[in-house]
């Protein structure tokens, strides 16, 4: 095993001693960042989504901001603002809170459309324009989003471009009995301790060459194949099932083979194999199409869900 994979896992497997009962989400997490992409976390509150993204940016020698979204935020309290400095009598740019490694945006459905396109540029050109002029991203730049499925009074839904621009789109519940327990215990040892800080494990380049490694886990043509006919799958429906040929008005993108294909390879990655095998994929890809595939009113009015609609994909198609 090469020395960065090691790295990567120890991160994972103390990542996983934190997150007490969330195994799941620190493991997509992981994904997403080795992946070069965004996460978007839908879960009900108290349930680590904060700490998650805290740890793993502390545990990486990054920077790390929080935008909370509320209704009266501004597209330039995200990005930052041209200010004038009547001393030198210019505009000077003054960066807000993307300009960072890492970014929790809490809560992105409270803010209106126009506050979250602001994240649009950053998510996919890693860049931000204000008055004219481009400021690159960090090279190392992950946005993780949240929102409350719960409650929806005073919220904005997320417009499709902008869903298609996260990786991810990962669903977590509360956890069992006996997480619980060990949630217990984690905190109160914490405080007897009196623990304060995360240990630095990591910094940016072993994030860039894990990247690198990931990448060249081989996929075979057999598995390759049966990646691209579960893609095809949500756009011909009808030839896998004619009862289901109208329950999808809008099927995966190429960005969605894409990016089945990376993240299947860092799955099999952190399994410690050298190749992908349906089984990898078939571990992200509920988090890849959920948010990509639009249903049509037939399917919701039968009360389907796309993750009904992949789960029947997915005993569809064939393994190879």
């Amino acid at each position: 095993m090469s020395e960065v994979r090691t790295k990567i896992i120890a991160l994972k497997n103390f990542m996983d001693e934190q997150i007490i009962g969330q195994d799941d989400l620190v493991n997509k997490l992981i994904i997403t960042l080795l992946a070069d992409g965004n996460a978007l976390v839908e879960g009900a509150p108290g349930l680590a989504k904060t700490k998650a993204i805290k740890t793993l940016a502390s545990a990486i020698k990054t920077q790390y901001n929080r935008i909370q979204f509320t209704p009266d935020l501004l597209p330039s309290d995200i990005t930052g603002s041209d200010i004038y400095v009547a001393e030198k009598g210019t505009f000077e740019f003054c960066k807000g809170p993307i300009f960072a490694n890492l970014i929790l945006a809490d809560e992105i459905n409270r803010a209106p459309a126009k506050v979250q396109s602001a994240l649009l540029e950053a998510m996919a050109e890693r860049q931000v324009s204000v008055g004219g002029n481009t400021y690159d991203l960090p090279k190392l730049f992950m946005v993780m989003a949240t929102q409350n499925p719960i409650e929806h009074e005073g919220t904005y839904n997320l417009p499709e471009a902008q869903l298609d621009r996260f990786l991810m789109y990962i669903k977590i519940d509360q956890p069992d009995a006996e997480s619980e327990k060990k949630i217990l215990k984690l905190i109160r040892r914490e405080i007897s301790e009196q623990k304060i800080g995360v240990p630095a494990m990591l910094d940016v380049n072993d994030v860039l060459l894990a990247r690198q490694e990931a990448m060249k886990v081989h996929m075979s043509d057999a598995v390759e194949e049966y990646m691209v006919q579960l893609i095809m799958a949500t756009r011909h429906l009808k030839e896998y099932d004619a009862r289901m040929s109208g329950y999808i008005m809008y099927g995966a993108s190429p960005r969605a083979t894409l990016a089945l294909d990376r993240c299947a390879k860092i799955h099999a990655w952190l399994q410690e194999r050298d190749y992908v095998t349906p089984e990898d994929i078939r571990a992200v890809i509920f988090d890849i199409l959920r948010h990509r595939i639009i249903l049509s009113f037939e399917a919701q009015a039968e009360g389907g869900t796309t993750d009904d609609v992949i789960a029947q994909i997915l005993k569809l198609v064939p393994l190879p």
